[in-house]
């Protein structure tokens, strides 16, 4: 998949996979906009721990959110082949920093698994696809950050 600047579009069952050290996650397509080079991130004060800063994408400021930190990763400084995953939630857009974008994987309706018959505490996670050759954890973005982090990140994006 050539990521540069592509946009993406998504049918139902269609994920975006990325990693972060190692580990394939995925997003729901229709979520995601486009997939870009990492960029310098401008540091956005009084925002909540998980937000890096913010990117300037096509006259948008947007919120880079720290996936390392949300899945208890070990942390490690952004190098110029990460990629910024630019999606959306119901209510702003976010820009997530990913080691690789990998695929858009198209999978059966079979391969797919609640999160709750797997995984006790995944809030932010719809579902799991089982794979031959491994499992791919669903996030889901518009439950990616807490109430109290989404009010935080809105009076630092006001006052930034």
């Amino acid at each position: 998949m050539n990521t540069d600047s592509a946009t993406v579009m998504g049918k139902p069952n269609q994920l975006l996979v990325l990693t972060l050290g190692g580990e394939r996650y995925g997003l729901v397509l229709s979520a995601v906009d486009s997939v870009v080079r990492a960029v310098d991130i401008t540091p956005l004060p009084q925002a909540p721990d998980i937000v890096l800063g913010v990117v300037n994408v096509r006259g948008r400021v947007i919120p880079v959110i720290n996936l390392r930190r949300r899945f208890r990763l070990p942390e490690r400084e952004i190098v110029l082949t990460d990629q910024l995953i630019i999606a959306h939630t119901a209510r702003r857009p976010v820009a997530l920093v990913a080691d690789t974008v990998s695929d858009v994987l198209e999978y059966p309706e079979s391969s797919l698994a609640e999160a709750q018959s797997i995984l006790a505490d995944a809030d932010y996670i719809e579902g799991v696809v089982k794979l031959s050759d491994g499992l791919i954890l669903i996030h889901n973005l518009d439950t990616f950050l807490s109430l109290e982090e989404e009010t935080s990140l809105d009076h630092a994006m006001e006052s930034g």
